[in-house]
């Protein structure tokens, strides 16, 4: 199912039109770490990308070789992106957290022949994972023994004279491998098409407007599909200006400097938003004074601006499921968000509420040109769309194996449509496990309730053979802390029961939940425990906590802590 988009939306193609309609028009915002701001204008970065482009080609780099980019986003990741495109290559973004292991096998699988090293907050733990010998280009962000050891971007522009004229690549040539982040196993290098990214913001844009007045901030991994999409080709498509965030530290600060039209965020920093304006205001007073008239709007408008979303028109969220609660929180404070549903295979275009339509609870209609459907056996949800991916890299079997005998892509989710045509995710197909009693649960609607819990940061529902599931929790930051004296962990595991008492008494019996375990081990990208994207890696939990269980269901209590 191909449909080709007009040669002029190709990426390479918009960096040429803005390049000569807008060359004074500054495209891109970088923090540069000492306070100061670097701003580039559209003529600047192309010169930029031009130079690299021809440096990357004295190194040998042609048509269809493969270069990576391992760095946290910048302005030069963009520009290394359209780099390696200008000079005929296929870039590799790699996430900024992986652990060395992992960029070896990526680097190695993809067969990449150069790697620009950025900006990277624990560069010497990820150094042993790039190969000895492999050419790397680092950045002026670059950590310094980063850019000690590697040739320099500004440098090498600078000793390098512009690609001229307008190299162009076709529609249906390879653009990139995205390697997943890896709930299970090995990451899947996904292979996408100049194409398939020019008719993925076709069809986002006609859902989510976007125009060349709107501002972004770049702070999630560019590395993963949905910031890939809606950020950097975005940012192509409409030329719009795009801010880059510096570090946690100055987050609010990157926002306040961006006041982003569009933004875009996963459901765990969402709650992290919330716990924020929790903190400084208890939530029955917040509540109280959102009810008030005139002082409701106020207040409204006071979170909206310390939050940097006054501007906002669109919000959304997506990448993991969104808790109704939360999105109905959200709505009281004025800041609506649009849920949505994607997966690497398809550019993340699937389904999104429609921005004005209460369709909370679901992730919305199909996106123009995606069909989709419900296997009548499984429950699975499957689609098709011209931005499916061309497969997985140098693996056949897989490919087919993501792919009914009819061609359309197997999620692996579950889900249902209802009247409206709006998308219900009801769990994973695999996700499902069954009790001792011979009962199936589905964990991830139960786990959307657990995790309304205001300490709850994230959670695992589980229990195979069990006569009954078990939460596995990691609490916020906050409450971790409160736990630590006997007063407040006795509290907290008060509170804790009466929300499981709450949220058992919505489901079946064979779901109910006999016991909290509050989990000890913070859950980080950088102990392999959640994805770059904040997912929690459900089977680690489960290796981790698997000899537990019996004990666990024995002990007969509520909490316990691991």
């Amino acid at each position: 199912m191909t449909t080709k988009i007009a040669p002029d939306l190709l990426a390479l193609q918009r960096l040429y039109a803005w390049e000569k309609e807008a060359p004074t028009r500054v495209a891109l915002t970088q923090p540069m770490g000492n306070g100061s701001v670097r701003d580039f204008t559209w003529g600047e970065l192309a010169g930029e990308v031009r130079r690299m482009a021809a440096h990357l080609q004295s190194m040998g780099i042609g048509p269809g070789d493969k270069v990576a980019i391992l760095s946290k986003n910048c302005a030069w990741w963009l520009m290394s992106d359209l780099a390696i495109w200008m000079a005929g290559g296929v870039s590799v973004p790699l996430y900024p957290t992986l652990a060395h292991q992992t960029i070896a096998h990526i680097l190695k699988h993809s067969e990449a022949r150069a790697c620009f090293i950025g900006k990277l907050d624990d560069w010497e733990a990820m150094a042993p994972g790039v190969p000895e010998g492999l050419p790397c280009i680092s950045y002026a962000l670059s950590p310094e023994s980063a850019r000690n050891a590697y040739p320099q971007w500004d440098k090498l522009c600078k000793g390098s004279q512009p690609l001229t004229g307008h190299s162009a690549r076709e529609d249906d040539e390879l653009a990139t491998i995205i390697y997943t982040s890896g709930t299970t196993g090995m990451p899947k290098g996904v292979m996408h098409s100049f194409n398939t990214f020019a008719w993925a913001l076709d069809a986002g844009i006609r859902r989510l407007p976007m125009n060349g007045d709107d501002r972004m901030l770049s702070y999630l991994p560019l590395a993963h599909v949905v910031e890939r999409v809606l950020v950097e080709h975005g940012w192509l498509r409409t030329g719009m200006h795009v801010f880059f965030a510096d570090s946690l530290n100055t987050f609010t600060a990157d926002m306040q400097r961006a006041r982003p039209t569009i933004f875009f965020s996963v459901p765990r920093l969402w709650v992290k938003f919330q716990q924020a304006i929790q903190h400084k205001m208890p939530e029955p007073k917040l509540q109280r004074l959102l009810g008030l008239p005139l002082i409701g709007g106020l207040v409204r408008r006071k979170i909206q601006k310390t939050l940097g979303l006054d501007q906002a028109r669109i919000c959304a969220g997506g990448a993991a499921p969104m808790p109704l609660a939360l999105l109905q929180w959200y709505s009281k404070l004025g800041i609506p968000i649009n849920e949505g549903y994607g997966m690497t295979e398809n550019l993340a275009v699937s389904h999104i509420t429609v921005p004005g339509k209460n369709q909370q609870g679901s992730v919305g209609p199909a996106y123009d040109g995606v069909q989709d459907r419900i296997d009548p056996e499984t429950g699975e949800i499957q689609m098709k769309s011209p931005a499916l991916m061309l497969g997985y890299y140098k693996a056949p079997e897989q490919t087919q194996d993501a792919f009914t005998q009819d061609g359309w892509l197997r999620t692996g989710d579950k889900g249902r449509i209802d009247s409206e045509g709006c998308l219900h995710i009801t769990g994973r197909v695999k996700d499902l496990f069954k009790t001792g009693k011979g009962k199936y649960v589905a964990p991830a609607p139960i786990e959307d309730k657990l995790g309304g819990h205001p300490a709850i940061e994230a959670c695992v529902v589980t229990g195979a053979n069990l006569g009954q599931p078990i939460g596995i929790l990691m609490l916020n930051a906050e409450a971790a802390a409160e736990a630590q004296s006997a007063e407040g962990r006795k509290a907290l595991e008060q509170s804790l029961v009466q929300h499981m008492t709450k949220v058992n008494a919505t489901l079946d019996p064979h779901e109910q939940l006999q016991c909290l375990v509050v989990s000890s081990t913070p859950w980080t990208v950088e102990n392999d425990i959640i994805t770059p994207t904040f997912k929690v890696k459900r089977n680690r939990i489960e290796d981790m906590y698997a000899a537990k269980f019996s004990e666990w269901e024995g002990s007969h209590k509520k909490v316990l802590w691991a």
